[in-house]
């Protein structure tokens, strides 16, 4: 779709309940590649009755501009928002509604992403649980967190799992600390480093009892 002659992508971002932060500055990135920024913020500019032909010239280039503005806004919106400004007569009208109705929302998703803060500060390794499930939890619940705009980075994430591990990965924390640069560390390479500790932890505790069962026959036959 060549709206400046420019090729362009027709694969637009589409307007839902729940992505409006990320829709609207993918939408300014368009409305700015289009030239249509300006038209889209100051709305059309009126034009006078005794207007010269230079001005009345000027103001069909406006009104063509708000029309392609207007043509872009309904191209990526989902059907309940398309709705909600069908009756708009300008790009800035429409866009203000649309920054309005999301206004509750987003309001909505800030509530939402303090809880979910609170519950990622509690968040620990229970007892009996295997990292597999304990990183799930983890990355689900800042993945929830990311889509209510909470920027998350891996080293944040690599600094929560260590600090709420159980004790008894505690000396290998030590040493993941003591060898790697934690700042660095990508959360998938520490899954894999404390998987690969936690089967060597399960086949330990699978060899003792052998062990021991060898030694009690050992001790039986020597009495």
């Amino acid at each position: 779709m060549g709206l400046t002659g420019a090729s362009f992508p027709a694969n637009f971002p589409v307007l839902d309940d729940k992505n409006w932060n990320r829709w609207s500055v993918q939408m300014k990135a368009i409305m700015g590649f289009q030239e249509l920024s300006e038209i889209v913020e100051n709305g059309l500019p009126e034009l006078a009755v005794s207007a010269t032909e230079a001005e009345k010239t000027l103001y069909k280039e406006h009104k063509k501009n708000d029309c392609k503005a207007m043509f872009l806004i309904h191209q990526c919106l989902d059907e309940a928002h398309f709705e909600k400004i069908s009756e708009a007569k300008s790009a800035k009208e429409a866009w203000g509604i649309l920054e309005k109705c999301n206004e509750g929302v987003e309001k909505l998703k800030k509530v939402r992403l303090l809880t979910m803060r609170r519950q990622f500060k509690l968040m620990q390794m229970e007892s009996g649980e295997r990292i597999a499930q304990f990183f799930n939890r983890i990355i689900s619940h800042t993945n929830a967190m990311k889509a209510c705009g909470e920027k998350i980075s891996d080293q944040t994430m690599v600094e929560k799992i260590l600090r709420t591990l159980t004790p008894k990965f505690d000396h290998i924390v030590v040493a993941i600390e003591e060898s790697k640069n934690i700042e660095e560390l990508k959360v998938v390479d520490l899954q894999g480093s404390l998987e690969a500790h936690e089967q060597r932890l399960i086949e330990r505790s699978i060899e003792k009892p052998v062990d021991q069962a060898l030694q009690a026959q050992t001790s039986r036959k020597g009495g």
